[in-house]
């Protein structure tokens, strides 16, 4: 489970033209007021010059953004509406830098997750035990990989660049399993060939997408293909997770299937409202965060159906999981991510920190490391809460999860 947990792991439509910087695809533009205008500072009649003053402030601030409600992700934004408090510009800055600092650092984390799974392949397949890659199942390890494809295109969407690197290393790293998989006969070749074909295709066109060299129709065309498989794939995992006590079938798969491709091409052809289109357009990174969400349950599944696999967990790799996905909680606070904010809360919690209880209830971790793991996290949370607050200029971190959640 560990091994497809990147992400793991959605946006606001531009309303308000009145805003001075804008996010938009393929590049975000840098729009200044074109000419200087007046800013009263302590009630001073002393008119400033706010591009002379702080020019830099205003560009700084880029992801000051909006909060997003659920139905308008994969939509750039613009910053937060209102006026920005250019005293308290420096304090924007630091905290926008170093939440994406810390977004950036979870890839180190998740490195190191996914590293000894490539080691022991490697090793296996040098030693020629191909029977042992076997035990990795190439189907969790795809469903995975289109996970981790799809919140690659959201969050190139939303330029940021940091998780970028975190979803791109996902990608590429299961993709070496799955060769290695491929290599020990463990995943039919052409199930392989095809899984290079669309890794391949995702990332070129991400690539370029991201710097807006990519035509829109070949984009659209990518993204209802996601859209398409992640609603297929995520059905069909929920379901799998309780065979036998339910019976083996593909048909939740197949009707998700059918019920995308009807959605998709309804959209297309305008027959959806515009709330409609956004619910499409968000469709292939909720499912995408749903997947990495389900991923616990299915894990805590299995504990509660047969306590003696708990023994099998790594008490390091749940606490990496656990770190990596916390490291990205301040950066979907502060810029009002409520799709990369579940996503990430979830998994830190109810997949890292959550088999970390399981393995301190089963006695397979002393009571020190339960401690320091629990200390740490909810610390965590209650500093990016807090800080969040004293940025935003809030009284209360409720307000600051109130617009996560509801939006303005």
């Amino acid at each position: 489970m560990a091994d497809s947990l990147f992400f793991p792991l959605a946006a606001k439509a531009p309303g308000d033209h009145s805003s001075f910087v804008f996010r938009n695809c393929p590049f975000p533009s840098r729009l200044l007021p074109s000419k200087p205008f007046p800013l009263h500072l302590n009630g001073s009649k002393n008119k400033l010059n706010v591009l002379a003053v702080s020019q830099y402030s205003l560009v700084s601030l880029r992801h000051r953004v909006g909060p997003t409600p659920a139905l308008d992700s994969d939509v750039p934004h613009p910053l937060h509406k209102g006026s920005v408090n250019f005293k308290s510009a420096k304090i924007y800055e630091q905290w926008d830098s170093l939440t994406a600092k810390f977004s950036g650092a979870a890839n180190l984390p998740f490195l190191l997750l996914q590293l000894p799974q490539i080691i022991l392949n490697a090793r296996n397949l040098l030693a020629g035990n191909n029977t042992a890659l076997f035990a990795v199942p190439w189907l969790g390890m795809f469903t995975g990989l289109l996970g981790n494809l799809s919140l690659l295109s959201y969050f190139a969407k939303r330029r940021e660049k940091e998780v970028i690197v975190v979803q791109t290393l996902g990608v590429v790293s299961i993709y070496v399993v799955i060769t290695q998989l491929a290599m020990a006969g463990a995943m039919p070749l052409p199930h392989f060939a095809a899984t290079s074909v669309v890794v391949g295709a995702g990332l070129i066109l991400n690539f370029l997408n991201y710097y807006g060299k990519l035509n829109a129709t070949i984009w659209q065309f990518w993204e209802d293909f996601i859209t398409v498989g992640g609603l297929s794939v995520l059905p069909q995992i929920m379901w799998s997770t309780f065979v036998p006590y339910i019976p083996n079938s593909i048909l939740p798969g197949a009707i998700a299937f059918v019920v995308a491709v009807a959605a998709v091409i309804m959209a297309r052809m305008g027959k959806l409202s515009k709330k409609g289109v956004k619910f499409v357009g968000a469709i292939s990174g909720w499912t995408a965060t749903l997947l990495f969400m389900w991923m616990p349950v299915s894990q805590m599944w299995t504990n509660f159906l047969n306590p003696d696999n708990i023994k099998g967990l790594s008490a390091f790799s749940m606490l990496l999981a656990m770190i990596g996905n916390g490291l990205m909680i301040p950066r979907a606070l502060f810029i009002r991510d409520f799709m990369w904010f579940t996503g990430s809360t979830w998994a830190s919690l109810f997949y890292g920190y959550g088999n970390i209880v399981c393995l301190y209830f089963f006695n397979i971790i002393s009571r020190e490391f339960f401690l320091a793991a629990t200390v740490g996290l909810f610390s965590w949370i209650g500093m990016a809460l807090w800080r969040d607050t004293v940025v935003y200029g809030y009284n209360s971190p409720l307000r600051s999860l109130k617009e996560l959640v509801f939006g303005s």
